[in-house]
């Protein structure tokens, strides 16, 4: 019986590492091969000649650093962000005693809830107004405010399992709030720290519908935008377009790999000791 059940258990991991991996292991030979061979519509044969010189098509032809710099410089300013508002929020929410607590974190918490095509339209003329559209603002401001709940929400189930003591034996030895928020209170809560920073990165990263819709100058643009450099009006090279897109999820594979361990530790404090 135990044999009978450790089969299922295997079996039921491999299903998933391989719906998992097959995409990943798909689009790396996609971008190997010739168009021919992709219309071909033979989707799971391995390229006859590896087509390497995709990958240095892609990047000089695709503008790689200038995208990779302005989603590096746009999705680090927003996990920076977003990182301080939710934790000083969270930390509010959940270590003062005060009455409207629970209020405000069920008006994060609709935030959740709020879908972002619905905000196109008045951020945009929003933005017009104030004379922000087309700017590297236009797109941290949304990141953040679009960010910000989900992650008071998994540093506000960690931060009310720290015990009141802690902080109390802080004041008694003269520490203000501040210094007990900057030194007791952020260095445990590390592991929803890392999560909400690993999140948030992923999130961004790849996000394009806002940055297609506030973001009109080839100087601005992200990494998603370099996938239309191989579209043309007659012909698409879709082996540099699977090479450039290797190339763009390459970071969130590494940075998620490297650091699972530390998103499943976050996702566990946050839930149980909340």
């Amino acid at each position: 019986m135990n044999a009978l059940k450790k089969t299922g258990v295997f079996t039921l991991l491999a299903i998933l590492i391989v719906t998992q991996l097959y995409p990943l292991l798909w689009l790396l030979t996609y971008s190997l091969k010739t168009n021919e061979e992709i219309l071909s519509a033979s989707f799971f044969a391995l390229p006859e000649v590896p087509q390497w010189h995709n990958y240095q098509e892609a990047y000089e032809a695709g503008n790689y650093l200038r995208y990779l710099g302005n989603s590096v410089l746009v999705t680090g300013a927003t996990m920076m962000f977003v990182l301080l508002l939710s934790s000083m929020a969270a930390y509010a929410i959940t270590r003062f005693r005060w009455r409207f607590g629970a209020v405000v974190l069920t008006l994060f918490l609709i935030g959740m809830m709020i879908p972002l095509q619905a905000t196109l339209l008045p951020l945009m003329v929003m933005f017009k107004n104030v004379h922000i559209l087309n700017t590297y603002f236009s797109l941290i401001l949304p990141y953040i405010a679009f960010q910000t709940p989900i992650a008071v929400f998994i540093l506000s189930g960690f931060m009310r399992s720290i015990p009141h003591e802690i902080e109390e034996s802080a004041y008694i030895d003269g520490a203000s709030i501040y210094r007990i928020f900057r030194s007791v209170i952020l260095p445990i809560s590390i592991p929803p720290i890392m999560t909400v920073c690993i999140l948030t990165f992923i999130n961004i990263w790849n996000e394009y519908i806002m940055a297609a819709t506030f973001i009109s100058s080839e100087k601005l643009k992200t990494l998603p935008f370099g996938v239309y450099t191989f579209v043309s009006q007659y012909s698409v090279n879709y082996g540099n377009i699977g090479a450039f897109l290797v190339m763009g999820a390459l970071p969130v594979i590494i940075i998620y790999f490297v650091l699972s361990e530390k998103i499943t530790k976050g996702m566990v404090a946050g839930a149980v000791k909340g």
